[in-house]
Parts: structure tokens; C-alpha cells; sequence
């Protein structure tokens, strides 16, 4: 089997998991005998390019005439089974879906965002989820409020280009949804049941699980959406040391809340960023492993990373997150909820005033069973809350208590779910069910 990877790398100066996940899945398919043919590009490139090609720079995502051309000489050249397509912005344009269909290549895509819809990729907006967008023909509230790029033309170009492309998108042959949340994304986008198929990622396994240590472990880009600022909220509801220590790794723009966090209680540690031998060290040393999102984080790779040494997650119940913990029941697609239920999934727990949407969402956080306080989710692996301060303060010491409890399934579940050899075998399974369909040609 011949397969095309086609993606637009991020720029290493800023810390991307896509280009990681890329790059581990490129591997894992070569050891598996697959031969894959990458069709690369990296922002990195743009400083060093030409005058006539960054003068080309504005029409590439929606055209990018050189890339086209590539791509249709390395589709001539080897006929490959499928293209697999991951980001195509800005180099690559979705554009490569069509160059592909003319070429008779069927087109898979894995979706690591919400760019179908929102510019910005991540519907989230000024510290709360926002789907302004969504349902329009044109994202002129992007534009207004310059979400791509903090720059209204660079926003204005993506709108028009998400615009220009929604047909592109509805032709892809097959859509990889990282998680049940994703494939609601796609659902609620128009994409048919038959062309969605979930396959999360994978992380290589760390082998047989150390003791179980102790406190929680936060890591993650320290920056609004990520919900650090949540979780200090949190945790500063209980006295000093009564839950072990509060570990936190990543760097980012609210590194100086951290940094006063841990300098206000010796219970709060901040680790810096870190390699990765020294997240492996991190996990080995909590018991649990925090994901506290405020927006529809997709599929956090350090909950992953938790489950593979066999560390439970306490994480909010959004986006990706209550999939990757066993616990996502039924539940309103990743971000179609109103802009101002920013906590969407609000209980009792978490505010004296509950939700519009809470009547909603109660089944998914009261689902673990008569011993579960209200509004706390169990799942196979873990748990999940609102992203509420309140909600996530009330869960912490249910998830120090319950931590050993979960080990050992938090490991089956990678085990079952995300280990490499799972996941490679279903991607593969996945171009073999495209490899023989009707061409595009």
C-alpha cells in the first residue's frame, strides 16, 4: 500500500502536537510495512522565500499554485493508494483535496480542529467558547474581532477561504474524527455517518506502569484555554497540603500566575517546560493527571500519556476529553452550544444558578454512580466536571481518593484504545477500505 501524507508543518518555534503526531503516525505506518510518500511544507519556510513567491502568500490557502503543481507531478510519479491530509494551511491550501480527486486519489483527512468552521480553529474567543460563525456563509464575526492571527485581513483571507472551501471539505472521500466530540463536529457540519470514522492518536508505550505516585500533575500550554487559571481557583479552596502537591509544567502567557501560585503555597510546584524524558518523570510522580480545558480541546495528548502509565485524569467535561476517559455519554456536539454558556456543562456543584444547558448535560457528570457526589462524571479512566472553580474543587479530593482505584483500568483503556499497534492497524484498515473505490477522475 502506497500512502501520501500530506501536511503543513507549524512552526518549531512554536510547540505543535500535530506536527509530533505526524510524524510518530508517519513512523509507526513505515514500520508497519505501509510505504508512505510525505508531501511536506513548513511555515518555517516563508522567511527564506522568494519576493514572487510571498507575493503568492495571500492566495495560498485557498490556491497555492506551487503546491498544486507538486502534488499533481508526485501523484503522477507513483500513483499512490490514498493522500492522507492533515493541516493544510498556509502552504498547502485544501485545494490538495481536488488536485487529488482529479488525479482519481481518494482523500482522507484527520481533523485535529474545528477549522471547517471557525478560523481560528479552536471556538474559543475572548475567555469563552464562541461559534459565532458557525452556520454563516461568511465568518464575518472572525473577521470583526481578528481571530486568525490577531489580524483582521489575515482573518478576513481564512473566512473567505473556509467559505470558498465547504465543498472541498464535503468531498473529502473519508474524515478521521480524533474523538466522538470531533465526529459531531462533522456530523453538525453536514459530513454523512458513513464517511466519519473515530481513530484517535497514539503515544508509544512507556511499558509497565510505575507505583502510583502522588498529587495531581497539570501540562499544558499555560494560556487561557487550557484552564490553568481554573485550576489555581480550584485548588486554593482547599487548606495548604491537605491534597498532596499541585505540579505544573508548560509555559506560556500565565506563567506568572503559576509562578505566584507556587510561590504563595509550598504545595504548588512549577516545573517549567519540559522534555520528553522529564513529562515521563512527571507522570510517574502524580496520581492524577489534570486536563481542565475551557474550550472544546480536542484530544489533549498528555491524557494519553496519563492512561498509558496508568494515571487517571480529572478533566472538564468538554470537547475530546470525556472520550478519552470513557465518559462520554450522548452529549450536544463539540461547540454548538450558545456563545454565552461558556460553562456549558454548569451543575449544582458548580453554581447556584444553573445552566441553561445543565438539564442537558447532568446525565454525563451524574453517571458514576449512587457513591459519585452531583455533577462529577466517572468514567472508565477518570473523571469530568464543569469548568467551573467550584465544580473542579469539589472533585479534586474525590479523585485523590479514587486514584488507585483506577490504575489499572486507566492502563487497559490505552491499552484497548490508543496504543500504537491499535491505531495503526485501524488507520490501515481505514486507506484499505478507500484504496479500491470508484476514482474522482
Amino acid at each position: 500500500m502506497r500512502i501520501v501524507v500530506a501536511h503543513n508543518r507549524y512552526r518549531e518555534a512554536q510547540p505543535s502536537g500535530e506536527n509530533t503526531i505526524v510524524d510518530s503516525e508517519i513512523a509507526q505506518l513505515t514500520a508497519a510495512g505501509v510505504e508512505v510518500l510525505p508531501f511536506i511544507r513548513s511555515s518555517d519556510e516563508i522567511p527564506s522565500m522568494s519576493k514572487a513567491a510571498k507575493a503568492l502568500l495571500p492566495i495560498s490557502p485557498i490556491w497555492a499554485p506551487r503546491a498544486q503543481h507538486d502534488l499533481s507531478r508526485l501523484l503522477s510519479e507513483h500513483r499512490p493508494d490514498v493522500l492522507h491530509l492533515h493541516n493544510p494551511y498556509p502552504l498547502l491550501s485544501p485545494w490538495v483535496v481536488r488536485t487529488a480527486h482529479r488525479h482519481g486519489v481518494p482523500v482522507v483527512q484527520t481533523v485535529h480542529n474545528y477549522r471547517q468552521v471557525c478560523s481560528s480553529g479552536i471556538y474559543f474567543r475572548d475567555g469563552v467558547i464562541c461559534q459565532d460563525c458557525k452556520g454563516r456563509a461568511l465568518g464575518v464575526p472572525a473577521i470583526k474581532h481578528r481571530c486568525y492571527r490577531d489580524s483582521a485581513a489575515q482573518s478576513a483571507l481564512m473566512a473567505t477561504t473556509l467559505a470558498v472551501h465547504r465543498g472541498t471539505w464535503r468531498s473529502v472521500d473519508r474524515y478521521i474524527a480524533l474523538t466522538s466530540a470531533i465526529a459531531d463536529h462533522l456530523r453538525d457540519y453536514g459530513i454523512p455517518d458513513e464517511r466519519i470514522v473515530v481513530k484517535p492518536n497514539s503515544v508509544p508505550d512507556p511499558g509497565r506502569p510505575a507505583p502510583l505516585g502522588d498529587g495531581f500533575l497539570f501540562m499544558a500550554r499555560l494560556s487561557p484555554e487550557k484552564g490553568v487559571d481554573l485550576l489555581l481557583d480550584a485548588w486554593r479552596r482547599h487548606p495548604v497540603g491537605s491534597l498532596g502537591t499541585l505540579r505544573v509544567a508548560g509555559d506560556g502567557e500565565l506563567r506568572h500566575l503559576v509562578e505566584a501560585a507556587a510561590a504563595e503555597r509550598p504545595d504548588v510546584v512549577y516545573l517549567g517546560q519540559l522534555d520528553r524524558a522529564g513529562v515521563q518523570a512527571a507522570v510517574e510522580a502524580s496520581a492524577v493527571v489534570i486536563a481542565a480545558a475551557m474550550w472544546h480541546d480536542v484530544l489533549p495528548t498528555v491524557i494519553i500519556e496519563a492512561l498509558a502509565s496508568g494515571r487517571p485524569v480529572l478533566g472538564t467535561a468538554l470537547g475530546g476529553i470525556p472520550y478519552l476517559v470513557g465518559a462520554d455519554a450522548p452529549h450536544e456536539p463539540a461547540g454548538t452550544g450558545p456563545a454565552e454558556n461558556a460553562s456549558a456543562v454548569a451543575s449544582p456543584v458548580a453554581s447556584e444558578v444553573a445552566s441553561p444547558v445543565a438539564s442537558e448535560v447532568a446525565p454525563r457528570l451524574a453517571g458514576g454512580g449512587s457513591s459519585m457526589p452531583a455533577g462529577i462524571g466517572l468514567g472508565d479512566a477518570g473523571w469530568v466536571v464543569a469548568p467551573e472553580p467550584a465544580a473542579l474543587a469539589a472533585a479534586l479530593p474525590v479523585a485523590r481518593a479514587g486514584a488507585s482505584g483506577l490504575t489499572l483500568s486507566a492502563r487497559a483503556r490505552y491499552e484497548r484504545t490508543f496504543h500504537p499497534d491499535v491505531v495503526t492497524k485501524r488507520l490501515i484498515d481505514i486507506y484499505a477500505g478507500l484504496a479500491h473505490t470508484p476514482n474522482h477522475v
